[in-house]
């Protein structure tokens, strides 16, 4: 096998492009390379070891002219996300041929984007299995997206085939859409025209390229309530104002991006608030809150991950002071008792020294 693309392309100058923000794709069949399978454990994924193997499904296969290649996959186990794969419903299922994998567990940033159904397995269909595979069911990806902490992002396919123009064009009918009696196959009148490979690269391929699904944050501003300028810190017990605008990326244009889970926390060492923002539905969020009574070095954050979309990691720090000598209270309701008991015992010390001097 190639352990090198050439020059001076290796798995560390990859993760390197990747560590730099930028976009990757990786597509694989069984002949990929020990480098590129080095490069998808990196990103939480890990191709079966296998070389020879393909997955196989007994069910959900597709059906070409009456016969069916139980290796040609006819999968429609799509995640369920609208900013990955489009609001339009992909009706076709997706064809795939090539090497399943599987997600590393430890890794939180890698997702299943096509999976295969509960009674696919990878193996080699030239060799009789003596031994349960080793990848079954569900567990097997076929198509896996990566989003990095820098928000650079990765889609990962076992199926050079996936991405063919001969998949596109391809009419599709999966195989568990036949019926059999004794005379004739009957087709549920579900036989597809065309596969959904071309709707579902285009659509992933436009979340990868960010698109879609990409956030970006301005204008993060707070002040005292009634003012505007931003102060060089705080007072316990100040009323203030937190706002961001936030936008999302379409395609053409910068729109305002709706939601109603955007929170801030104002943070030291631990949340002391945290606070939902509202949002007037033109991008703007906003909310106000009360210093708390603890002083020191806080910090506004904002950090925001949803599914599909591109994390928002926001900070602004900003210190909060006591109140000087000259801004406590002269007399405080609580301590109306105390005051009583210090002014009663003025009086009697007053009253016992009169009556103690001239009483006979």
């Amino acid at each position: 096998m190639c352990l090198e693309f050439g020059g001076a392309l290796d798995v560390r100058a990859v993760l390197e492009f990747v560590d730099s923000g930028r976009d990757l794709v990786i597509a694989a069949d069984g002949s990929a390379s020990d480098l590129i399978r080095d490069i998808a454990t990196e990103c939480g994924v890990d191709f079966d070891e296998d070389s020879e193997a393909v997955v196989i499904d007994h069910t959900s296969y597709a059906v070409l002219d009456g016969e069916g290649d139980h290796s040609l996959i006819a999968s429609d186990e799509f995640i369920q996300s609208d900013v990955i794969l489009g609001s339009k419903k992909i009706e076709a299922p997706v064809l795939f041929k090539g090497i399943g994998h599987t997600l590393n567990a430890a890794n939180s940033l890698v997702l299943k984007v096509l999976s295969a159904s509960p009674s696919a397995y990878s193996t080699n269909p030239e060799t009789e299995l003596s031994s349960p595979p080793s990848l079954t069911g569900a567990a097997i990806s076929l198509v896996s997206v990566v989003q990095a902490r820098n928000n650079a992002r990765i889609l990962i396919s076992g199926s050079l085939d996936l991405f063919s123009n001969r998949f596109f064009r391809w009419g599709v009918q999966k195989a568990g859409s036949l019926e059999k009696d004794s005379w004739k196959i009957l087709v549920s009148d579900y036989r597809h025209a065309k596969s959904g490979n071309e709707q579902f690269v285009t659509e992933l391929s436009k979340w990868v390229f960010h698109e879609k699904g990409h956030l970006k944050a301005v204008n993060v501003r707070h002040h005292k309530v009634g003012e505007v300028t931003e102060p060089a810190m705080y007072r316990i017990k100040d009323d203030l104002e937190y706002s961001v605008e936030i936008y999302e990326w379409t395609g053409n244009s910068w729109e305002p991006y709706v939601s109603n889970d955007v929170q801030v926390q104002f943070y030291m060492m631990s949340p002391y608030v945290l606070k939902n923002l509202s949002t007037d539905q033109k991008g703007m969020y906003s909310t106000s809150f009360k210093v708390p009574d603890v002083y020191g070095v806080f910090q506004f954050k904002v950090e925001y991950h949803r599914l599909g979309y591109t994390s928002l990691s926001l900070s602004k720090q900003i210190p909060v002071r006591p109140f000087r000598h000259n801004e406590y209270d002269r007399f405080i309701t609580t301590a109306f008792p105390y005051y009583g008991a210090s002014f009663s015992t003025m009086a009697g010390f007053f009253i016992f020294t009169f009556v103690y001097l001239y009483s006979k």
